[in-house]
């Protein structure tokens, strides 16, 4: 049988084994799953015939030189800096990896060794980045066949809450790395290119700079910017192009009330409050306000903020509970993000029978026979449960789909990669479509650049 070890049984690798274990017989697949925590492996094999649950802790190198030498393919669904361990044993034994994580600067140097064995080494092939990847360059690919140059690309990415599961004011459920929420944005200026022009948004002015689109079926949502857009011009293939905007998607008003977070202070990472284990959710609250004898906590975050009291925002604060003497942090030596984190986590993590929901933007502009045209499209996907849910979906198919493909031969070009070639994308968009997971396609009117009237 041909061996598969995928190492880490979290939650975005659900989808991802049931793809393998319903392929195993035909396919002749043992599919390995191998977790620190043994059990989490056995939950999602669910005593398969061909499913294998190994106990490994990534760090035991004996034990993970041992599986990955007698696997015929590996899959690291672990956090991304855990990846270097098992890249260098991949490249030792001969073995071709998948990953759904960005290409760090240490693995892309291992290009040459990895092209010289001729191993496949695929990253970058979950969602966002992955199916974001492949639908982009698709069209992009189409329309520089016929003859266009593309001009404009945009393309939004979100991870929400089904609309039947919408239930609090912010419209916004975890879906997935509840610190990853927290912390977005930080560390860097977003940067991109609109109409020729280079735009620059720093951390603090992010989440009042944002755009507007709808889809069909699901109304409006707003976007804002991703870090750095600027690096898709060579990636794509579009480096004299006037627009290339990236960005994150959320539903219209949650980022003004996310910027009083921001602006209070309350998403920094960067340093320990002291007596964070006994302080109250309202004694967290008023740490970062001016200290008054006189004033309430409310009336001051009120004043300093300059929110009035009938603004929806201040109806989304107290939903949150931020002002509560009862609830208490409990977390040693945290920073202000972990605590937000824990306080979020409260009011926004699925419950049993939520549902979340996908969602992808895509705009592409371009010149042909001396004419300007434009297309948008949209992906949605709404999960089924609380394992199989929309984001294990849309990050594990396109891993798993990549994975057998590669084992079968039918993706065979070697090197350290991203899926934007034919050979790549065009089989697993295909295959997807079978799993609910595809684009639907409108040629509109050319409007180039324009943050309002954007709907597919």
């Amino acid at each position: 049988m041909n061996k598969v070890l995928v190492i880490g049984a979290g939650r975005s690798a659900s989808s991802l084994i049931k793809y393998l274990l319903d392929k195993s017989v035909k396919e002749n697949l043992e599919v390995r799953v191998a977790d620190i925590l043994v059990e989490n492996a056995k939950k999602l094999l669910k005593d398969h015939p061909n499913g294998v649950a190994i106990a490994l802790d990534i760090f035991n190198e004996e034990a993970r030189k041992d599986e990955i030498k007698n696997s015929d393919i590996v899959i690291s669904m672990l956090p991304a800096r855990f990846h270097m361990e098992v890249v260098k044993d991949c490249l030792e034994f001969g073995k071709n990896l998948v990953t759904a994580s960005y290409i760090s600067e240490e693995l892309k140097e291992l290009d040459k060794e990895v092209k010289a064995k001729g191993l496949v080494f695929m990253n970058e092939i979950g969602l966002d980045p992955g199916i974001d990847h492949m639908s982009a360059m698709q069209v992009i690919d189409r329309i520089k066949e016929k003859g266009g140059k593309v001009i404009l690309f945009e393309s939004f990415t979100g991870g929400l809450v089904a609309p039947e599961s919408d239930d609090n004011l912010w419209n916004y459920k975890f879906t997935w790395n509840p610190r990853n929420v927290v912390v977005a944005g930080q560390g860097g200026v977003a940067k991109f290119i609109q109409e020729g022009k280079y735009k620059y948004i720093p951390y603090q002015k992010l989440f009042r700079r944002t755009e507007f689109l709808e889809i069909d079926n699901y109304g409006r949502f707003e976007a804002l910017a991703n870090r750095d857009s600027l690096k898709y011009r060579e990636v794509y293939g579009l480096d004299d192009i006037l627009t290339l905007y990236r960005g994150t998607i959320r539903r219209v008003g949650f980022s003004r009330a996310w910027n009083v977070f921001v602006q209070l202070g309350m998403t920094d990472d960067s340093y320990v409050m002291e007596g964070s284990e006994n302080m109250s959710y309202r004694d967290f609250t008023n740490s970062f306000l001016p200290y008054n004898p006189y004033d309430s906590v409310e009336l001051k975050l009120r004043y300093c903020l300059k929110i009035d009291q009938d603004d929806i925002i201040w109806n989304k604060l107290l939903e949150l509970d931020i002002f509560s003497d009862k609830k208490k942090v409990g977390l040693k030596d945290a920073t202000p993000a972990q605590i937000l984190q824990k306080i979020l986590m409260d009011s926004w993590t699925l419950e049993e029978n939520d549902k979340d929901m996908i969602v992808m933007y895509h705009k592409f502009g371009y010149e042909i026979d001396g004419k300007k045209k434009q297309i948008e499209s949209n992906m949605v996907v709404i999960g089924d449960d609380q394992t199989y849910t929309a984001m294990a979906k849309t990050v594990g198919l396109p891993v798993a789909i990549a994975t057998l493909k590669i084992l079968k031969g039918e993706i065979k070009t070697p090197g350290v990669q991203l899926p934007i070639t034919k050979e790549v994308y065009e089989p697993i968009l295909k295959e997807l479509e079978n799993y609910g997971v595809h684009f639907k396609e409108n040629k509109v009117d050319y409007l180039g650049y324009n943050p309002i009237n954007r709907k597919a």
